[in-house]
């Protein structure tokens, strides 16, 4: 199950996550050296929030404590026999404590709540993975182990990631990756799984299993027992989706405008490019352009309901509905038409409805959709845009496909889909708009996927929306503080 509560104030152990009180007082650094390890002690008054990340190369274990009040504090200089130095440093915010360590050196975190301590041993790589707590009670104290693996064996399946990525390998071909790193408007806290191609797969996933619909990526996650999930597509309000949608060959969403999507096709490769939906219905001996499919019915419109949009049409009574099974017209009403899985309803309102005036059950139908190639072949699709890389080389495409000032300018929270240049799957976003995350630009953003070896990337709904799931768990902080529910969501799941 999903863990309780988003990850807003989270402790990270070299970016693994567990959630504790968010003030605190940092009073003491304390130091000392024995035969088994280096320790360094933090007294506070209660547990903070912190990050720990250890640098690629071992040299350096920084922690990272967020809104502490350190006035009390000694910034005591010390060394030992595997603690070469140690710095202190405040940044917006922040109190950094950086231990720089001898050759071949790793670390082991842990902290306790009779008192509130946090603290670290420095250990030899070959020293085991068990936090040095001997003499504590269990029930005193929650112990992580930082231990990143030693050079040679990293986890991850693309090699060459930023220095300070760290990776957990949650599965044979899975690899969870946290990326923090500072720029000069403070810090960028980003979040990706990488998987093997010829493991997994990605299809979209409706909230609550249809359109309209809004839920939780994590709900959404949970429903279809996925390996990990990513918020999908822009969506209304009422949960109708904004962008082309196809799942398993059934298209339930369309757009007015030519915007990028991803598809995966038949033979699980995926696809990137732009797309857009042309559609038209024949009834009897009248034809009529669509207007959309699965989304709400507007003036003068024609849409087409089918299975993914649930059971019934919802429309009121001021249109005209076709109910169409193997070609024919099966019955006509006005409104919140009953939709058989194994056809789709024709729903008109102005002049679409008197086009098809006289149109009689058991009169011919025959509806037309075309994507363009090779969208028309992909069993699965998710538009959203813009288009972030594109070769292996960045290629925003916000002004081409028109996409409004909130999307196109600024820093915010961001999801993206992407492949990498091993031909794995990546799905990532950046947390923005709070104290631990600013956010990235579209352009920063792309870049950002191109470091973590994207060759080509996809720009997913993003602000309050961007949220990562990983085996059920949250691993960013979305914005609004909780998980917004969503119209659809991107699953990964086992081929």
């Amino acid at each position: 199950m999903r863990r309780a509560g988003v990850l807003a104030a989270a402790l990270l152990f070299a970016a693994q996550s567990l959630t504790f009180a968010a003030s605190a007082d940092l009073t003491g650094v304390r130091f000392h050296s024995n035969q088994q390890h280096d320790r360094v002690v933090f007294d506070v008054s209660a547990m903070p929030i912190y990050t720990v990340a250890g640098a690629e190369d071992g040299s350096t274990v920084t922690f990272d404590f967020s809104d502490v009040d350190v006035s009390a504090l000694k910034q005591t200089s010390f060394a030992g026999r595997r603690v070469e130095s140690v710095d202190y440093q405040k940044k917006k915010g922040h109190f950094l404590v950086t231990l720089h360590l001898q050759p071949g050196m790793t670390y082991r975190v842990a902290n306790l709540t009779k008192p509130f301590r946090v603290f670290v041993d420095i250990v030899p790589q070959n020293a085991g993975t068990q936090a040095d707590v001997k003499g504590q009670d269990a029930s005193t104290r929650d112990t992580q182990i930082g231990n990143p693996p030693p050079a040679g064996e990293d986890m991850t399946v693309t090699s060459g990631d930023p220095k300070n990525t760290y990776s957990e390998e949650m599965a044979p071909g899975l690899v969870k990756k946290t990326y923090i790193y500072w720029d000069e408007d403070g810090r960028v806290s980003a979040y990706f799984v990488e998987a093997d191609k010829n493991r997994y797969t990605l299809r979209p996933a409706l909230a609550k299993g249809q359109v309209p619909g809004r839920e939780t990526v994590g709900s959404i996650s949970d429903d279809t027992n996925a390996v990990a999930a990513i918020n999908a597509s822009y969506f209304a309000q009422s949960g109708d989706l904004i962008g082309i949608t196809k799942i398993d060959g059934v298209i339930a969403g369309t757009t007015y405008f030519k915007r990028s999507a991803f598809g995966i096709m038949p033979d699980g490769s995926p696809v990137f490019g732009k797309v857009s939906y042309s559609g038209s219905v024949t009834l009897g001996d009248e034809t009529q352009p669509v207007s959309g499919v699965d989304c709400e019915r507007g003036e003068n419109n024609l849409i087409i309901y089918n299975s993914a949009y649930g059971t019934h049409t919802g429309t009121n009574d001021y249109g005209e509905e076709y109910t169409v099974q193997n070609g024919r017209v099966t019955q006509i009403g006005t409104g919140n038409s009953y939709i058989p899985p194994d056809g789709y309803v024709v729903s008109v309102h102005g002049t679409a409805k008197e086009a098809f005036k006289g149109l009689q059950v058991g009169d011919r139908a025959v509806l037309d959709q075309k994507l363009g190639d090779p969208w028309d072949k992909a069993v699965q699709i998710v538009g959203a845009g813009p288009r972030l890389v594109e070769n292996g080389r960045v290629h925003v495409t916000a002004a081409e496909e028109e996409f409004p000032g909130d999307i196109r300018y600024g820093r915010a929270p961001r999801s993206a889909v992407a492949v990498t240049d091993t031909g794995n799957f990546l799905i990532g976003v950046v947390d923005g708009r709070q104290s631990s995350s600013h956010g990235l630009t579209l352009v920063e953003w792309a870049n950002l996927l191109r470091k973590f070896h994207a060759v080509d990337a996809l720009n997913l709904d993003g602000g309050g929306s961007s949220e990562l799931v990983v085996g059920g768990d949250i691993v960013n902080s979305p914005s609004d503080g909780h998980e917004r529910p969503v119209g659809s969501a991107l699953i990964l799941v086992e081929k």
